[in-house]
């Protein structure tokens, strides 16, 4: 597997261990429908949370998150109408990004909460 695929699956990792602290429960990781795919779904305080996570190990070309373009964001909205059609959800949905960094000892977390509601 390449690098930067294995510093993706550790930030999945690392963001899921981090919304179970939080008190979400996660519903879903890597779920797939055609070609699109939401790195984790999660449910808490009644809304169904996509959560696209963004991990680097330096800052020098930007945040993590800045990497979330509007081609990622329409997919994402296309993939939680989807997703509730298909498991016949009614909860409101809700858009995140964790933004991960790891550099040193103790990676750094950020949680975009609502990060989009609509595509630029």
């Amino acid at each position: 597997m390449a690098k930067h695929n294995d510093l993706g699956k550790i930030g999945e990792t690392l963001a899921r261990e981090y919304l179970e602290q939080q008190g979400y429960l996660i519903l879903e990781t890597n779920w797939r429908i055609g070609k699109l795919e939401a790195d984790i779904i999660a449910y808490k305080d009644n809304l169904i949370v996509f959560v696209e996570v963004k991990t680097r190990t330096c800052e020098e070309y930007g945040e993590p998150e800045d990497f979330v373009g509007n081609q990622k964001r329409r997919s994402y909205i296309k993939l939680a109408n989807a997703y509730v059609l298909k498991n016949n959800r009614t909860e409101e949905a809700r858009f995140d990004i964790i933004s991960i960094v790891i550099k040193g000892q103790e990676p750094q977390i950020k949680h975009l909460v609502n990060a989009y509601t609509t595509v630029g």
